[in-house]
């Protein structure tokens, strides 16, 4: 009886767990079992294993294979354990030696002719397994500059199950790969130069990247909201080594991450379609679950534009991450935990027909009607969403402007202004003005009387809730 075991990586969310592939050869017919709660993906990978191994022209033993997945309470999803099992069926089998996979971390997908082929989620497979005190990791060629991204990591990257055997009986140099931490790369493409006029807008723009505010931008159509929120992202700060490994492991699960040179500090963006469901707005699948709009924009901006046209369920959905910072997608079996930190920036028409009364066309529409579509922005979400501007018209003498500020300018400030608050919140585990909560501003920064009382006027009116009040 022989008996061999590997250590690879189980993702929940972008969550790691490390777990043990346990292989057994007993006597009986030649038949493959696995246990430890797979899925089909997993269960399938004995063929591709099987036929990967004797591919390479290696030894399959023909023998009785238990395969045992530890934990098995912990549900296993993908294709990211076939480079492990392999291993593992080769080291009961004496193919290669066991003692060199004892502090051996391995994932990595299997294609029939023995090539390691890129999966999913390899760098908070890589972080998950150097949190456990695993640093040699083995991942495929394809994803190594992405985990080599995790500092204190020992990344080997292969391209096939021969050459990782070679490397396992000493037979070939290890093939490493070198450390690569974020890279400083600029935020380019449309600038802060390009928006005529609005000098409120701007200004307003300035002190939602200095104090990480959500925003909300109405006006008639052609007025220049969706231009100046995709501006947005370049006024933020660089991320730092661990938000831009935050954002990095987001994108990985989700397999958006472009593996080239290493970790963006750039803020993400992005900006769903208005026809986007609740799952994809939040995160969520059949299977494994993955993260959505909310998640993959975390450290930077969400832009929901034209906001009216999105359904209802899914902009109420993110009341809950907006509020948290992060989004719980609950399953059967699992709860998933995506990380959600953004800047929500909101653009709207003032109707269905987008005429604002005495503006340019006259409005078709009825009065119910534009009630109707603004009161799809329900006020629970409005009431997060800290300052809000009607954007008005840009006269001619605006558009005849020639010395707009650019972006690289206006950052300039919110940097300095990011330094001060981080300096305030030093003792916190606040970033941003809009993280810190209302009964702490009472407590420790106390408004002037006078404006106070014109807040308080506002929430006896009804025109603002409590939660309102401490936003403004």
């Amino acid at each position: 009886m022989s008996l061999a075991r590997v250590r690879s990586i189980a993702l929940v969310g972008v969550t790691g767990h490390v777990i043990d592939v346990e292989v057994d050869l007993s006597q009986g017919l030649p038949t493959v079992v696995m246990v430890g709660l797979p899925d089909a993906a997993v269960s399938q990978a004995r063929d591709r294993v099987r036929a990967a191994v004797t591919n390479s022209g290696l030894s399959w033993p023909g023998q009785r294979i238990t395969v045992n997945l530890s934990p098995a309470s912990l549900p296993k999803h993908g294709s990211g354990f076939d480079l492990a099992l392999a291993c593992s069926v080769l080291a009961a089998f004496g193919v290669i030696p066991r003692a060199g996979l004892d502090r051996l971390v391995v994932v990595g997908e299997l294609g029939l002719d023995g090539a390691v082929r890129a999966i999913r989620g390899v760098l908070p497979a890589v972080l998950a397994a150097v949190s456990a005190g695993f640093r040699r990791v083995v991942v495929p060629a394809a994803n190594g500059n992405e985990a080599a991204a995790v500092p204190s990591a020992q990344v080997w990257g292969v391209a096939s199950l021969r050459q990782l055997v070679a490397v396992l009986r000493d037979e070939e140099p290890v093939p490493s790969v070198a450390h690569a931490p974020p890279l400083d790369d600029a935020a380019g493409g449309q600038d802060m130069s390009d928006v005529r006029g609005h000098a409120t807008a701007r200004r307003l723009m300035e002190v939602a990247a200095a104090g990480g505010h959500h925003v909300l931008l109405h006006g008639a159509p052609g007025v220049g909201k969706s231009m100046l929120a995709e501006r947005l992202p370049g006024l933020l700060p660089p991320l730092d080594d661990e938000a831009a490994l935050e954002v990095a492991a987001v994108h990985s699960v989700a397999g958006v991450l472009a593996d080239v040179c290493g970790i963006s500090r750039r803020p993400p963006f992005r900006a769903p379609h208005h026809s986007a469901s609740v799952p994809a707005m939040v995160g969520g699948g059949s299977g494994q679950v993955r993260p959505g709009a909310v998640s993959l924009a975390h450290r930077g901006v969400l832009l929901l534009d034209e906001a009216p046209e999105f359904k209802p369920q899914a902009l109420d959905a993110l009341r809950q991450p907006l509020e948290t910072g992060v989004i719980a997608v609950a399953r059967a079996r699992s709860m998933c935990i995506f990380p959600a930190r953004v800047q929500l920036v909101l653009t709207a028409n003032p109707c269905p027909c987008g005429q604002a009364v005495g503006k340019g066309v006259g409005c078709s529409c009825t009065p119910m009607q534009r009630r109707r579509y603004l009161q799809r922005l329900s006020g629970p979400l409005l009431d997060r969403v800290d300052l809000r501007y009607e954007m008005p018209s840009v006269t001619v003498a605006e558009l005849a402007e020639t010395t707009a500020e650019t972006t690289a300018v206006v950052a300039a400030r919110v940097l300095e202004a990011r330094h001060r608050a981080a300096h305030r919140l030093r003792a916190t585990s606040w970033r941003t003005n809009a993280e810190v909560p209302g009964s702490t501003l009472r407590r420790r920064w106390p408004m002037d009387p006078a404006i106070r009382g014109r807040l308080d006027l506002a929430v006896a009116r009804g025109a603002l809730s409590l939660r309102g009040a401490d936003r403004v």
